[in-house]
Parts: structure tokens; sequence; C-alpha cells
């Protein structure tokens, strides 16, 4: 079990947005998280990689109680997953490979050999392996979305986290999207955590369907 929650309490500043929430991930799991927009799904996923505090029973992610953790520990913990924003948040002004170089160096890869090697390596793993040199602002919304999953996977994470990746997509690249980030659980055991409106998805690719309603996370 990489990720157990038990009778978790979620605030943004003093207003709570989840109450007792209970949630297990194991490896390799395909997990959603569905609700409205502000139900809760973006402040849960960002408890993963403390980026909004929790409160409560047990919290424990990859090994991290959550309820105890310090600032400290941010950069250990994060190099262990990948995040994939609906916004991409790529640099826009570099190329391909300068922003996954920017990635690499942050987190902590000293050798210039074993960065090129490890971007020509993700970059195969999303085919966007032609597009090293193309500047960001030149890529297709689906390329650029490649790009920030081929990012979450540079440090061989445990679990990626994927904040409404397709919902600056259209369904065409929507689904090329979740195809490819359920071919990498498969390939590699590594487990998804997705929020998203669109329950087609579930449909097209099933996994754990978790429902945030009513300040409440529901199986």
């Amino acid at each position: 079990m990489i990720i157990n929650y038990k009778n978790i309490n979620i605030f943004q500043g003093e207003h709570q947005v989840l109450k007792n929430v209970n949630l297990t991930v194991e490896e390799g799991e395909m997990v959603y998280l569905v609700g409205q927009v502000g139900s809760g799904k973006s402040s849960l996923l960002k408890t993963f990689y403390a980026e909004v505090p929790c409160q409560g029973e047990e919290a424990n992610v990859l090994g991290y109680n959550m309820l105890k953790f310090k600032t400290s520990q941010q950069p250990a913990l994060r190099r262990e997953m990948g995040i994939v924003f609906q916004d991409f948040q790529l640099l826009t002004d570099r190329t391909v490979f300068e922003n996954l170089n920017f990635a690499l160096k942050a987190t902590g890869w000293k050798k210039k050999a074993e960065r090129e090697e490890k971007i020509t390596e993700v970059l195969k793993q999303v085919r966007m392996e032609n597009k090293t040199d193309h500047f960001i602002f030149e890529l297709s919304g689906g390329e650029q979305q490649r790009i920030c999953i081929a990012r979450a996977l540079l440090n061989n994470p445990k679990v990626i986290l994927a904040d409404e990746p397709t919902g600056n997509l259209d369904m065409e690249n929507g689904e090329l999207i979740l195809a490819l980030l359920d071919e990498i659980r498969r390939q590699q055991n590594t487990a998804i955590i997705m929020s998203t409106h669109n329950w087609q998805w579930i449909d097209y690719f099933p996994g754990t369907v978790y429902k945030c309603q009513n300040n409440e996370l529901t199986k």
C-alpha cells in the first residue's frame, strides 16, 4: 500500500474542504477522484505532496507520515512521485529538452550524460523523441501534456498524480493521454491517481472510483 488515509480532514485556510477521508492506493492501481469543480479533488491531491496540510487519525504517503511532515522532507517525497497538471506548467520559452533538463537538475541529477540519457528515455516512452529541440509554444496541447507526463516520469515515480490532465484537451487527445497513463501504469506498476469530471474515462480505462461531494469522499 503506497497511500493510506484514515479519518482525515482537509482544510483550505479556515474552510473545511473534506472531512473523514478514508482512502487507500495500492501499487499499480488506477484511481479516479470525481466530482464537480470545487468539490475538493485538487485539495486532496495536494495533500499527497504536502502542498495542503491534513489532520486526523492516519495519513501515510510513500512511507511518510503526513500528519508529522516536515518541510525539509518535501524534496525527497516529490522525487518519488510524478505530478501532471491541467495547465501543463511548462517553461514556454524553452525547448522540450531544456524543460526536462531543468527538472532533473532541480531534483539532484548532477551528471550531464545521465540527464541526457534519461531525457531520451522518457521522451521515447511518451513518443515525443522527435520533439526534443522544439520550443514548448510550438507544440499542441496534447503534445504539451505528453511532455508533462515525460517530466513526471523522470525520477521513476511510484505514483503519478494527474489533476484534470485532459481538462484543456479535446476528446481525441484526452483519450490518447489516458491511454498513455494506463500503459505506464501497466508496464511500470506505477499507481495513477487522477482527478476528473469526465466519467467517460472510467468506462474506457476502468479503475477504483472515489467521489467528492458535500465535503465527503465516498467510494
